[in-house]
């Protein structure tokens, strides 16, 4: 049984807060992120979803952010990024914001138990109205 524990314990620690170095985001790159649609690139039109993150609770983070389909992803460690939590008025982590051309669209922000109060489907279908309002 002692085995099992040390040899599963690294696993604990790499599975949900695994996000690649690119998809992190600070206080200097915030406003950049979440208007990075370009006229003609791949990212035209698409949702940016950003997950404002902190350590102290990194258990309950949106695990499947890589199996969001049409927007793009961000998570903002609400401790390297004060004025983007203090500009959006973020009081608990995780808290999950789709923005639309720069423009907030969308919330949704964990409560006292700190728990996620959204699943994948959930954040895909705010995803997918959002796309298909700005549809023309």
């Amino acid at each position: 049984m002692k085995y099992l524990i040390l040899i599963l314990i690294p696993f604990l620690s790499f599975t949900q807060q695994d996000v690649p170095d690119k998809y992190w985001v600070e206080d200097s790159e915030f406003e950049n992120a979440i208007n990075t649609n370009e006229a003609f690139g791949d990212d035209q039109n698409k949702p940016i979803v950003i997950e404002f993150w902190a350590k102290f609770n990194e258990a309950n983070c949106f695990a499947d952010w890589d199996k969001l389909e049409n927007a793009i992803y961000y998570r903002v460690d609400i401790a390297k990024a004060p004025e983007a939590k203090k500009k959006y008025r973020v009081r608990m982590a995780p808290t999950i914001m789709i923005f639309k051309d720069g423009v907030k669209e969308t919330v949704f922000k964990a409560g006292l138990d700190l728990m996620l109060p959204a699943d994948l489907n959930e954040i895909q279908e705010a995803v997918n109205e959002i796309n298909t309002a700005s549809q023309f």
